[in-house]
């Protein structure tokens, strides 16, 4: 304790005559610096280090029945950190390495102690008893950090293996604390190639890497992360990764771009209808007319007009289909159950399941996880998705997997095939309008169930791998 700048020193000593000697050599040589105090027994000592009140402590090594290893145990009981410089007796080697392992900062021989030495030895002392304190804060700021972060912060050797984690990365990557030490960073990239070429730029740049990639954890599941790393320690070259899970921006960036875009599908889908219908149906009014006035003697007159009327009524059936595909229609919302969903579904579509053989495996949550939703628009939309995996798949051949988990504050639903997959060409416009692969489809039944997702305040995603299979999630915010 510092009181008018002068640090404030407990001597521990039952020999009088030792503390007069002390005090004298410390006023001669820093009177301004330093006020000695003096406990002239064990108990009185143990009593005073109690107080807490002192900046440093002088102990000798004889204290009656008790020594001053005794005492350096009594500040490791208490918890209690301070400076404490033991004086032994020469040739005490032993003792002095014992105090060192006590926890002592520095020992003195005391019949060689000098006005100097003395000095010198409290100074550095205490100096160094600063340095550790400023130390030990950062290390608890920093640790602090480490542990508290949310974000995800992992330390990995030159091979790329995790040799630490925080709570966060241990939470998010789903992985057992004592499992995740037995993984490498580049088996967390959902792409190993990506993996493998951010080692490789690391090894070679030693300098901060920071990009967008995506990660699977341990149960699977794909997270969008942003991820910075740099050489922490050149000798034991470690590295600090620092890992943002980006996944919930990503998911929300994706909503507005699905709601923007089929916004804008809904006005084309209109306009398209007004400039469409209006010549149609002169077109239609024209060929009634023709057919009730009598025909030239070509005997395919009536063949080309009953093609023409044909075909602008198939035109107005499609541009009906696409308006009802864009168009918001009323919600009929209550409670709902996604197994209860599920389950409806597939009674719908078992028909064709039998007859294609094909495989279906399960995995829902309880009954009781429920969403707000239009049941029978709901199983709309899953049937499509289920009807697509179907004719996606071989017959004989086929495995469709359905499961469901929570995600934050949502319940995501998980279908997937083992089907011919998607190319990424045709991914990205998976949702339009009379975009379809099928040679008798009319492209509408996917931009349909994203219409209906999207007015459940849902998401749907696919992920797809050409030649192995297809996956559609689906998320919903839970009734809570």
């Amino acid at each position: 304790m510092v009181i008018n700048g002068k640090k404030h020193i407990l001597m521990i000593d039952d020999d009088e005559d030792d503390f007069f000697l002390v005090n004298s050599l410390l006023q001669d040589i820093s009177p301004d610096q330093y006020v000695l105090e003096w406990a002239s027994s064990y108990r009185e000592g143990l009593s005073a280090i109690d107080t807490r009140s002192h900046d440093l402590y002088l102990v000798d090594y004889r204290l009656g029945a008790n020594t001053g290893i005794d005492v350096l145990h009594h500040f490791r009981n208490l918890g209690f950190k301070a400076p404490v410089i033991l004086f032994t007796g020469k040739g005490d080697y032993h003792i002095d390495k014992e105090a060192m392992l006590a926890g002592a900062a520095d020992y003195l021989v005391k019949s060689e102690i000098s006005a100097a030495l003395l000095e010198r030895a409290i100074r550095y002392t205490l100096d160094k008893y600063d340095h550790l304190l400023a130390i030990e804060k950062s290390e608890k700021r920093y640790f602090s950090i480490f542990e508290k972060s949310s974000d995800l912060i992992l330390l990995t050797d030159s091979n790329q293996r995790i040799v630490a984690a925080n709570p966060a990365a241990i939470r998010v990557l789903h992985y057992d604390e004592k499992d995740i030490y037995e993984v490498h960073l580049t088996s967390l990239f959902a792409n190993r190639s990506e993996g493998e070429e951010f080692k490789r730029k690391l090894n070679a740049t030693e300098e901060a890497v920071q990009t967008e990639y995506v990660f699977k954890s341990a149960t699977g599941q794909e997270l969008n992360v942003m991820l910075k790393a740099s050489l922490l320690d050149a000798n034991k070259q470690l590295y600090l990764c620092i890992i943002q899970d980006v996944t919930a921006r990503k998911l929300k960036e994706r909503e507005k771009q699905q709601q923007e875009k089929f916004a804008i599908t809904g006005r084309i889908a209109r306009l398209i209808a007004h400039e469409v219908r209006n010549p149609l149906t002169n077109i239609l009014l024209a060929v009634s007319q023709v057919k009730t006035e009598p025909l030239s003697d070509d005997p395919d007159a009536q063949l080309y007009l009953d093609i023409m009327e044909r075909n602008c009524h198939r035109i107005n059936q499609l541009v009906t289909e696409l308006l009802e595909s864009t168009r918001l229609s009323d919600m009929h919302l209550m409670p709902v159950s996604i197994q209860v969903l599920i389950d409806h579904a597939l009674q719908l579509a078992d028909d064709r399941l039998q007859l294609n053989s094909i495989k279906v495996t399960k995995e829902l949550l309880d009954a009781d996880t429920l969403i707000m939703g239009d049941a029978e628009k709901l199983n709309i939309a899953l049937l499509n998705i289920i009807i697509n995996g179907i004719e996606a798949m071989k017959a004989g051949e086929g495995k469709l997997d359905i499961r469901s988990y929570k995600d934050l504050s949502n319940i995501c639903l998980r279908i997937s095939d083992n089907g011919s997959g998607i190319s990424p060409q045709n991914l990205v416009t998976l949702f339009e309008p009379f975009f379809t692969s099928k040679t008798k489809g009319t492209g509408l039944g996917l931009t349909a169930t994203q219409n209906i997702i999207i007015q459940h305040k849902g998401t749907i995603n696919v992920e797809s791998i050409p030649g192995e299979g297809t996956s559609f999630i689906l998320c919903f915010p839970i009734l809570q």
